[in-house]
């Protein structure tokens, strides 16, 4: 597999796609089709109007698989779920993930995978549009912690990752934005639990809460008053 990345490529891009073109070998393997595929897949993900579904996003997302591997069904699907759930982005809710959904349709069938295989992770990647999973879907359910695990970052973490988010939406108003992302918010707070998964609640649930919690105090509060003329 040969990575191209984009003039503005940092360094550390340069050693996740490394790192991430090795992942890809390992979980794929290096038939041509499958590294053909898996090039695809890293040039998607190190698109130039990415801010926050980046390489990075996608590197951190598969280390969360690994710390929720015995809680799935099939680990390796998933891991497949999560190269695809987010390798559309151009940043409009529900048709990114169904053609992520339908990339991943394409792309595995390319490489030989069996139509149930193809077919069960390109389902898992469509999962990702709402982060609810059936009560039974327990791949689902790791596919959907693996992606949230970013909202139970550090302070300052979540504040980058905000403000990545928020980057990648330039294209909407102050005013829209705030209103799209405390309606996300409000979706995800009225579940019972952030986490799908017994690891994951354990893990993540109270830090990402506080933090979520404080996100949506600070898109809803009123703005400040202007100070009187003089």
């Amino acid at each position: 597999m040969s990575f191209h990345s984009p003039g503005g490529a940092t360094p550390s891009d340069q050693k996740a796609a490394v790192r991430l073109e090795a992942a890809w070998r390992g979980l794929a393997g290096n038939a041509p089709e499958a590294v053909a595929v898996g090039a695809e897949l890293l040039g998607r993900w190190n698109e130039p109007h990415r801010r926050y579904h980046t390489l990075a996003h996608l590197e951190a997302t598969l280390r969360a698989v690994d710390l929720l591997r015995d809680e799935a069904r099939d680990a390796d699907r998933v891991r497949y779920a999560v190269w695809f759930h987010d390798a559309v982005y151009e940043g409009v809710p529900g048709r990114d993930e169904r053609e992520s959904a339908e990339l991943a349709g394409r792309l595995l069938s390319l490489m030989g995978a069996e139509p149930a295989f193809v077919r069960e992770v390109a389902r898992l990647v469509g999962v990702t549009a709402t982060h609810r999973p059936g009560m039974w879907d327990v791949d689902g359910a790791v596919v959907c912690d693996a992606d949230l695990s970013v909202l139970a970052a550090p302070a300052d973490g979540y504040l980058a990752y905000v403000t990545a988010v928020r980057a990648e939406y330039r294209h909407v108003s102050d005013e829209e934005f705030r209103a799209g992302r405390a309606r996300v918010l409000r979706s995800l707070l009225e579940a019972p639990h952030l986490f799908h998964t017994p690891v994951g609640r354990a893990r993540w649930e109270a830090r990402a809460r506080v933090n979520v919690l404080a996100e949506l105090d600070r898109l809803e509060a009123p703005p400040p008053e202007e100070p009187p003329p003089h």
